[in-house]
C-alpha cells in the first residue's frame, strides 16, 4: 500500500457538501481508503480572483493503485461531481489534486509529484501539515514552506475543525 495526499477544494454550490461527497466516493473505491482528513479552510480565489472564496481540506491515503491510477480516479470522481474546466483557475464545484504519492516524483505531461504549486499555496500546505505525519520526510520541507509565506496575507481562515474521517462523512449502516 502507499500512502497519498490530495487537496481538495470547491468554491461552487453547497461547498462543503461538495467537500463531503468527494470523500465519500474516494472511500467507495475498493483500493483507496482515506486515513486523515483535515479540517476546512476558506481561502479567496487565487489567479483568476473573481469569483467566490474556495473551501479546502486535505486527505490522507492508501492505495494499492499506482500514481496514474489514482489520478484517473480523481478526474472521475471530478467529472462524477459536475466539475466543469470552462478556463485556467476557473470556479470548480470540486477539485481534486495528488500533492505526494509516495515519497516518488513524477514529471509527465499529465501528472507531476509532488504538486508543483503547492509550497507557494498556504490553501494547500496549512491542511496538509494538519495531517502529515512525523514519518514523512516531506513534513519538514511544509513547514519550511510554511513560514516563509504570510498565512494572514494568504486569506487562509480555519472554516470548521475536522478530527477525524468518521466526523466529516458518517458511515451509513
Amino acid at each position: 500500500m502507499t500512502t497519498a495526499y490530495l487537496s481538495i477544494g470547491t468554491n461552487i454550490g453547497e461547498r462543503e457538501q461538495n467537500l463531503q461527497d468527494a470523500v465519500k466516493l474516494l472511500l467507495s473505491h475498493k483500493e483507496i481508503t482515506v486515513t486523515a482528513i483535515s479540517s476546512i479552510y476558506e481561502t479567496a480565489a487565487v489567479g483568476f480572483t473573481e469569483q467566490a472564496d474556495f473551501l479546502n481540506i486535505a486527505v490522507a491515503v492508501e492505495t494499492s493503485l499506482n500514481a496514474f491510477e489514482l489520478l484517473a480516479q480523481c478526474q472521475k470522481i471530478e467529472n462524477d461531481l459536475g466539475r466543469v474546466r470552462e478556463f485556467r483557475w476557473g470556479p470548480r464545484i470540486i477539485d481534486l489534486d495528488i500533492l505526494l504519492y509516495n515519497n516518488e516524483k513524477y514529471e509527465t505531461e499529465n501528472l507531476v509529484v509532488p504538486h508543483p504549486r503547492m509550497f507557494e499555496r498556504a490553501f494547500v500546505l496549512v491542511p496538509l501539515e494538519e495531517i502529515m505525519t512525523q514519518k514523512c520526510g516531506m513534513l519538514v520541507s511544509v513547514q519550511k514552506a510554511l513560514l516563509a509565506l504570510d498565512i494572514e496575507k494568504e486569506g487562509v481562515k480555519l472554516w470548521k475543525k475536522i478530527a477525524t474521517v468518521e466526523e466529516f462523512v458518517p458511515f451509513e449502516s
